[in-house]
């Protein structure tokens, strides 16, 4: 019997964001992880929402990794199957940022994107 294909990750976090998320989480105590969504909205269509949240829901997808805890909305999950979440700082920012594989383009300022929910293999290896 062949050894079953490993569960490709939801999300991963750089060592910068989940710095970040530490610091920021350290001031809050009420907070239990920092929740990621999606809206709709920009010229591209959608939008990533992060929160603070305060509990975990009971469909949440938990991401604890590098001493992070971050909750996927379960509406996002198919969006953000295997997206990389870095935090980026330059002269004029500092924000979070999404590498997601599901992102078929972006609006010029950066602010919104065109998602389409993970296809084929990657959506079969997370079922599994």
């Amino acid at each position: 019997m062949a050894a079953p294909r490993p569960r490709p990750k939801l999300l991963t976090l750089t060592d910068a964001a989940a710095d970040r998320i530490r610091e920021i989480m350290a001031t809050k105590p009420d907070a239990v992880a920092l929740k990621i969504g999606l809206k709709k909205g920009g010229c591209a269509g959608m939008e990533y929402a992060m929160e603070w949240a305060t509990e975990i829901g009971k469909f949440d997808e938990v991401i604890e990794e590098k001493g992070a805890r971050v909750v996927i909305d379960p509406a996002a999950v198919l969006y953000l199957l295997g997206t990389e979440m870095d935090f980026q700082t330059d002269k004029f920012s500092a924000q979070f940022v999404f590498n997601n594989p599901n992102q078929a383009s972006a609006c010029g300022c950066g602010v919104s994107v065109d998602l389409r929910p993970a296809e084929g293999g990657r959506l079969e290896d997370a079922n599994a």
